[in-house]
């Protein structure tokens, strides 16, 4: 039976989460976890994710998770391809890291209570665990969790959002307001680790778990007949309506990436298929967008886009002083380190 669509739409919310293949660990150590919080600050980069709350645990991760722009199974195959290369590399492994495919819960953020369900089901996933003792022990001492930083506000990532949780429970990101949030999550932390069924504890968790949507009988069918107009309609996911965001990102950064360089667009067609300044503009694109490589080999005039993939290597190592200068110019447009 084929898989239904993602049903993916401007200012959609998702509980998304995903296993390690066989149960097995996709965070080792704490360089791991560092290493897919880069990764997913660069996929908020490239996508204009926001993210409300997340947590790794050893071998699965969750996010509450919300896009701007249509676009999550871009984003999700960039963070999780990325991710599974970046770990496979550093650990001198190969094949598949995550298990199938990723859970999307579609959330209903209008009136609060599933938004801010799904963020405490995320927040108290370490007081589910066995020998989580909330008498002695606190949600913040988990490093691996955004609520820790709801507490920090000069710790945080950019792409951290934290008001729209605390407003759920008519609070601000202020001092009191932190405090009084951490007090309220301390306590539910007690009361899931003294339960006699943690995994359930709650409203809707059994939901959260099992189901495909979370909300209001009114968001369920609103859901259904986005399914319904996307089901026998794939392209709809892998064409342009998905591809938009990307596709007009990636070209701005051409435009940008054009005038930086003093280059005219004729000299696209002009200069040969690996002049540095076309492998320069594909280092920007590929570092900051979810195009396809297909797209840059086009757009840039580049030839195969087979061949495109060496390029980007070659800037990132590249010892010339020449193609540094141009280098740290193109990084000026994008305002993101390394």
């Amino acid at each position: 039976m084929p898989r239904k669509p993602r049903v993916e739409y401007a200012g959609a919310i998702y509980h998304v989460m995903s296993r390690g293949n066989h149960q097995e660990a996709i965070f080792r150590d704490g360089r791991d976890g560092e290493i897919f919080l880069d990764t997913l600050g660069e996929a908020c980069g490239r996508t204009g994710w926001r993210i409300h709350a997340f947590v790794l645990m050893g071998n699965h991760y969750h996010l509450l998770l919300e896009t701007p722009e249509a676009n999550l199974v871009a984003g999700m195959k960039w963070l999780q391809g990325t991710y599974t290369q970046r770990f496979n590399g550093r650990h001198k492994l190969w094949g598949h890291l995550l298990q199938g495919r990723y859970k999307a819960l579609l959330v209903d953020g209008s009136g609060g209570d599933y938004f801010l369900t799904v963020s405490n089901y995320i927040h108290l996933n370490p007081a589910r665990t066995k020998g989580f003792d909330a008498a002695k022990e606190r949600l913040s001492d988990f490093a691996w969790s955004s609520f820790p930083l709801y507490g920090r506000p000069t710790k945080r990532p950019e792409w951290l959002c934290v008001d729209r949780t605390l407003g759920c429970l008519g609070l601000e990101d202020s001092a009191y307001g932190r405090r009084r949030f951490r007090e309220y999550m301390n306590k539910r932390a007690l009361e899931v680790s003294e339960s006699d069924r943690p995994m359930e504890y709650g409203p809707g968790w059994a939901h959260i778990r099992r189901g495909w949507c979370f909300g209001t009988e009114a968001f369920r069918r609103d859901m259904l007949e986005r399914m319904d107009e996307l089901s026998g309609k794939r392209e709809s996911f892998s064409g342009a309506e998905v591809k938009l965001h990307d596709e007009r990102q990636a070209e701005a950064f051409v435009q940008q990436g054009l005038r930086v360089l003093g280059l005219r667009e004729a000299e696209l067609v002009r200069l040969p298929k690996g002049a540095d300044d076309k492998v320069l503009l594909a280092w920007l694109i590929r570092r900051h967008t979810a195009v396809s490589n297909v797209w840059i080999a086009e757009r840039l005039r580049m030839g195969r886009a087979d061949c495109l993939s060496r390029y980007p290597k070659r800037i990132d190592e590249t010892t010339d002083e020449a193609l540094l200068e141009k280098r740290e110019r193109l990084r000026a447009i994008t305002r993101l380190r390394d």
